[in-house]
């Protein structure tokens, strides 16, 4: 007959063990990293006019390099980060922007914890460049209100280390949002995003949230108190993405020489950079902002890291 001490000691081993495997499964569902923007999708109508824009006015320039994952379509970039200018056959009124993917080094390990978390995910796929010896691995989810979202994880390409700079990185993405709280859940709490300022036109009123990254220096922007009703101008303002400049007054200069022949001039946000607002032919805009502000910003203080050249 076994004691009541044996048995004690069993169950106590039993519970430990079993408590060591939930530890081990929780470590394994931790979330990885999540450095930055990987990739932008926006949608074009008049794709040689787009071309005009992108890799004449601003300079991007496309690369055999760099996978892209939609058709027909033109990617810009480098290994860190890739533009997708893409043409649908039907591309939907006032739909600007795309997919948004954030990179992380462990794209795998993202899609395990997404899953978790009861997050639909896609399939993770492999997208490999033989030439460059370069791999992307991605794959693509929802946010609450439906606007998609991706990881992509960027390996090797040995052969195209250092080329293909991107001379004005995108710093920020920013889309409607109708639900903030519902947005949080899944920025905030899931992925670990944090409010990087907010503000609006009116002290004490957020019309603009910026939610950073966990593990970098990039965001996403809530446009808050948008009509349902919007027209497509509207739209096009608040769907947008935002390049990184040094300089404002200089990337204006360079502007010109490129053949912009906008007559917006730069000016300092409520945020307290100088920016500068470009729209593409499709109405989307491209704002260009100064990494880091000279004047003190309404409404909020930063509270996480400025972007730079290097990102």
């Amino acid at each position: 007959m076994k004691t009541p001490s044996k048995c004690i000691a069993r169950t106590i081993g039993f519970i430990l063990l079993l408590c060591s495997f939930t530890v081990v499964a929780q470590e394994k569902l931790k979330r990885p990293r999540i450095r930055g923007i990987g990739r932008v999708t926006t949608f074009v109508r008049n794709h040689d006019a787009a071309m005009d824009f992108y890799s004449k006015q601003l300079n991007y320039h496309s690369s055999s390099q760099i996978p892209c994952a939609r058709s027909p379509h033109s990617c810009f970039g480098n290994i860190d980060q890739i533009l997708d200018v893409v043409s649908p056959n039907s591309p939907a009124e006032g739909r600007f922007l795309g997919e948004i993917d954030f990179r992380t080094p462990d794209v795998v390990q993202m899609h395990r914890y997404l899953e978790s978390q009861s997050i639909k995910v896609s399939d993770v796929v492999k997208v490999k460049r033989n030439t460059a010896h370069y791999e992307m691995s991605y794959f693509s989810a929802e946010d609450p209100e439906g606007h998609p979202i991706g990881f992509v994880e960027f390996e090797g390409c040995v052969v195209c280390q250092g080329s293909d700079e991107i001379e004005w990185p995108i710093i920020h993405a920013g889309f409607v949002v109708q639900d903030r709280a519902a947005e949080d859940r899944f920025y905030k709490d899931i992925l670990g995003f944090h409010v990087y300022w907010h503000g609006g036109m009116k002290e004490g009123e957020d019309n603009w949230v910026d939610m950073q990254v966990p593990d970098g220096t990039d965001w996403i922007e809530y446009m808050l108190k948008v009509p349902a009703d919007a027209s497509h101008k509207t739209l096009g303002v608040m769907n947008h993405i935002a390049l990184g400049v040094p300089d404002i007054h200089a990337a204006r200069e360079q502007l010109i020489k490129n053949g912009w022949t906008g007559t917006e001039q730069p000016k300092i946000g409520r945020g307290g950079k100088w920016q500068l607002n470009l729209y593409d032919p499709d109405d989307t805009r491209i704002e260009l902002m100064e990494f880091t502000p000279v004047q003190k910003p309404c409404c909020s203080e930063y509270t996480g890291p400025h972007p730079g050249p290097n990102r």
